[in-house]
């Protein structure tokens, strides 16, 4: 008899998150599986910031997001008489820290709640091994970590979801994982619900592409979404659900009383969302993205079908963090006429400082422009992003301690100092390991554990990029914001970004295949030679992925520039003016009313 589809609702999107979704999620009585995720690559490395200096590195092995226990500990009342299911990556790099805790505070309270934890995913102590073996090597280029080895700070495989499914099947309430892939979450759930065997690919594939589209919370719902204009100016957006069925196929929805929207373009946007090409790696199956078929089924409910998946990759992720020097930042000012002049100047005297400083990195940028005939002091101000990296931190504050100096010497209107002392500066370092070289295990608190088999494996070999666009057809054209024809959605991966851009109606879709391809991307963006584009076509979404190789230097946790992990620069692509069909072009919004 087939199940009736299992409810999983997301509370949490990245560690800060609001922190009151989790009691929304848990009084909404007709979710089966509450999911939450802390643990971006960004914020991670974070963490991993706060504890670099003395005999702090250890300490981060103890850390887990005691947010959630915040979260949770008023809620397990509740969880208990209502049976919802509880499975998060708060854990982090202590999932049986938290997991402890949350079984002590459940039976202080008196309630028979089962809490379960998924371990496995903790490499550090066997990188020595594993780099001396040459079976840790880097995602993007296959090389060895070398020296990095030693300076790690953390080192964390993803692990897939058939460890939640085992842990809910032997009846875990709430399971508490670390370093899990996000849509793990998703289908550990799923496939325990559903009873998939670990070759049901297309189900399991329908669940990642789900637990993708949820796992990031309100930016399946608006947030982050570039026609935001059509949500109004709601104060808070909600949550996203979705709902699974049998043959992995989805509804995304939310709950009625929740601001924002789930629309195919809102879906869309969420699907686009961080992936490096047509084939979404996971640690179970591999989803093919240029599978999936989005349809509006009414109001705040889109269906996902036709999705198709392969055989689980060889290898896993790995994230490694390390220490590489010290970053800081100051926000300089510069007001009124002569604006460009004025920041030039603060540019050289702070420039004839950086021979006797050894930076690794210096930016300094001047943002907008200011307002013709201002009305306020806040009009008439561009405010100045000053950026830099050392291997010392005496070297950061040397020129904190010079900026100050040009107070009294330097460009009318000094003013603004906005600089905190120098921080860590912390790489992210992705890495590939072996999935039959994992542990992964499920540990029940004062109970039992389980090894977890992995799923059966085949080598990957990703589908090549598409080659150039072919010459534009003649015709008659107009000058318009790209971001007039497009939506867009980026952000980051390790050291590349990427940008996903689908078309605002079908019809603009041919015109987009054809037009914009590796190269003219580069030449609108200005990209560095450095960065190499690749673009994947999604015909099925009328939209195009760009993979911007190397676009964040080492890493995105430890650029230093603006927009630090990329999530403008799609709104950046929408800004430039291109030459399109005057046929497309409609009510596209006029050039002077952009400016």
């Amino acid at each position: 008899m087939t199940k009736a589809p299992i409810r999983v609702a997301n509370f949490s999107g990245a560690l800060g998150d609001y922190i009151g979704a989790f009691a929304d999620v848990i009084a909404d009585e007709t979710i089966d599986v509450a999911i939450g995720d802390y643990l971006a690559e960004m914020t991670m490395g974070r963490v991993a910031e706060g504890f670099c200096g003395a005999g702090k590195p250890q300490a981060l092995a103890g850390y887990y997001a005691d947010i959630f226990l915040r979260q949770i500990t008023p809620e397990l009342g509740r969880i208990a008489e209502r049976g919802v299911k509880v499975v998060t990556n708060a854990g982090a790099f202590n999932p049986a820290g938290l997991a402890t805790l949350i079984a002590r505070e459940a039976a202080a309270q008196g309630l028979a709640l089962c809490v379960a934890y998924v371990e496995g995913d903790d490499l550090l102590g066997r990188v020595p091994v594993l780099a001396g073996g040459g079976q840790l090597t880097h995602l993007d280029d296959g090389a060895a970590i070398g020296p990095i080895a030693g300076r790690l700070l953390a080192a964390n495989a993803y692990l897939g979801g058939w460890g939640i499914a085992a842990a809910l099947e032997q009846g875990a309430d709430i399971v508490i994982c670390g370093r899990v892939s996000d849509a793990s979450l998703v289908l550990g759930p799923a496939a325990w619900w559903h009873g998939w065997a670990k070759d049901d690919w297309d189900a399991l594939a329908g669940s990642v592409a789900a637990g993708h589209i949820i796992e990031c919370g309100p930016q399946a719902m608006g947030g982050n979404f570039s026609g935001f204009t059509q949500l109004g100016a709601p104060t808070r957006l909600g949550f996203p659900i979705a709902e699974i069925g049998a043959d992995g196929s989805a509804v995304i929805t939310k709950r009625a009383g929740d601001a924002g929207v789930v629309t195919v373009d809102t879906v869309t946007a969420q699907l686009m969302y961080e992936i490096q090409g047509t084939h979404y790696l996971n640690p179970d199956v591999v989803l093919h993205i240029d599978s999936v078929a989005l349809s509006q089924q009414g109001p705040d409910r889109v269906q996902m079908s036709g999705v198709r998946g392969g055989p689980a990759p060889e290898t896993t992720k790995v994230g490694c963090f390390y220490q590489h020097g010290w970053r800081a930042m100051i926000w300089g000012f510069a007001t009124g006429p002569d604006w460009r002049e004025k920041a030039e100047w603060l540019r050289v005297q702070l420039e004839a400082m950086k021979a006797d400083l050894a930076l690794d990195e210096f930016h300094f940028e001047p943002l907008g422009q200011p307002i013709t005939d201002p009305a306020s002091e806040a009009e008439a101000t561009v405010a100045i992003r000053i950026a830099a990296a050392a291997q010392n931190r005496s070297s950061l504050s040397k020129l904190l301690a010079g900026y100050a100096s040009f107070g009294l010497g330097g460009i009318p209107g000094f003013q603004g100092d906005g600089a905190g002392p120098p921080q860590p500066r912390v790489h992210f370092w992705p890495g590939l390991v072996r999935q039959a070289d994992l542990d992964h295990r499920v540990v029940f608190v004062d109970g039992p554990q389980m090894a977890v088999a992995m799923p059966p494996v085949t080598p990957f070999s990703a589908p090549a990029p598409a080659g150039p666009a072919p010459a534009a057809p003649p015709g008659d054209t107009r000058a318009v914001l790209l971001g007039s024809l497009v939506h867009a959605r980026s952000g980051d991966k390790g050291a590349n970004a990427n940008i996903g851009l689908w078309v605002q109606r079908p019809e603009i879709w041919p015109w987009l295949r054809d037009t914009l391809d590796a190269d003219r991307l580069a030449q609108l963006m200005g990209l560095d030679p450095s960065v190499t584009v690749e673009r994947h076509d999604l015909p099925n979404i009328n939209g195009l992925l760009f993979v911007l190789k190397g676009y964040f230097g080492t890493s995105g946790t430890g650029n230093i520039a603006l927009d630090q992990i990329g999530k403008a620069a799609g709104e950046f692509l929408r800004a430039r003016i291109v030459q399109a069909p005057t046929a497309l072009v409609g009510d596209a919004m006029p050039l002077a009313a952009s400016r």
